[in-house]
């Protein structure tokens, strides 16, 4: 059975230009001698929102480290808004070439983490301040206004002044799209957002993303949720050994895969 495509289409804010926010052509990525990724293409447009799926060990992740450059890789480019990244040295020596370009591309670049990554010794509203002042040198009184508008929108106002370790996985994980949110980037970049918790708790972060995505805010999410990408998804990428396998509106992709491998992946992984 595959996943029922619902998104409401009128109801989406679609801000697209020719430039896309993301863009990557040919990528590599290797650790040693093992190749992770073996030339991968992906895109995604302003207001989109690109689902990356596929089985463990398949380069979703890898990827999408790559694109936020958390990762070097070894061939290929990476563009943000057309700014293609500058590298200096190649193969397994390639580096970045410009660090002030990689701090500026970053900062417009928002990563949600599957394990939440909250900083236990503060709060919920210092932990969502905490970039946008110390990073970007923002007013404190401006960031606390905007971080408590955005714990407000992910729906856990009221925790504004606890730890996490009082939070739930679901509330944590939700601080930590706020804390992303308050950066104000041109992108998100979502890491198996959901992977972490129980079904109930799983479903207060999806609501958030399907806002988000009701909203036009430009996102790239690994997921093992197949509904959420059928729900959410402007194009989907499903990636087999470090390539594209197949690509294509949710609709197609779920509703006739065209590969084996694909009709195979989600035979495993949705219910029947």
């Amino acid at each position: 059975m595959r996943p029922n495509v619902r998104r409401n289409n009128e109801k989406r804010i679609i801000l697209t230009t020719d430039i896309p926010v993301i863009e990557i052509r040919d990528l590599h990525k290797s650790y040693g001698s093992l190749e992770v990724l073996k030339g991968v293409d992906i895109s995604a447009p302003a207001g989109h929102v690109v689902s990356l799926i596929g089985s463990s060990g398949s380069g979703k992740s890898t990827l999408l480290r790559c694109a936020n450059l958390l990762e070097d890789s070894q061939q290929g480019d990476v563009l943000f808004c057309g700014e293609p990244v500058v590298w200096k040295g190649a193969g397994l020596n390639r580096r970045p070439a410009d660090r002030a370009q990689i701090t500026r591309i970053r900062t417009n670049l928002s990563m949600v983490f599957q394990q939440f990554n909250l900083w236990a010794h503060m709060t919920i509203l210092q932990n969502v301040m905490e970039a946008p002042v110390t990073v970007l040198g923002r007013d404190k009184a401006e960031v606390e206004a905007s971080a408590r508008k955005y714990l407000d929108k992910v729906g856990i106002g009221d925790k504004c002044d606890a730890y996490p370790a009082m939070l739930s996985g679901g509330q944590q994980q939700r601080a930590a799209i706020a804390r992303a949110l308050c950066m104000e980037p041109k992108a998100l970049l979502f890491d198996e957002p959901t992977s972490a918790l129980d079904p109930e708790l799983e479903q207060e972060v999806v609501k958030v993303i399907k806002d988000l995505a009701a909203e036009g805010r430009t996102m790239i999410i690994v997921t093992h949720d197949m509904r959420l990408a059928a729900d959410v998804s402007d194009h989907v990428v499903f990636l087999h050994m470090g390539k594209i396998e197949e690509e294509g509106p949710p609709e197609t992709l779920f509703g006739a895969p065209k590969t084996e491998r694909l009709q195979g992946f989600l035979s495993a992984t949705v219910p029947a």
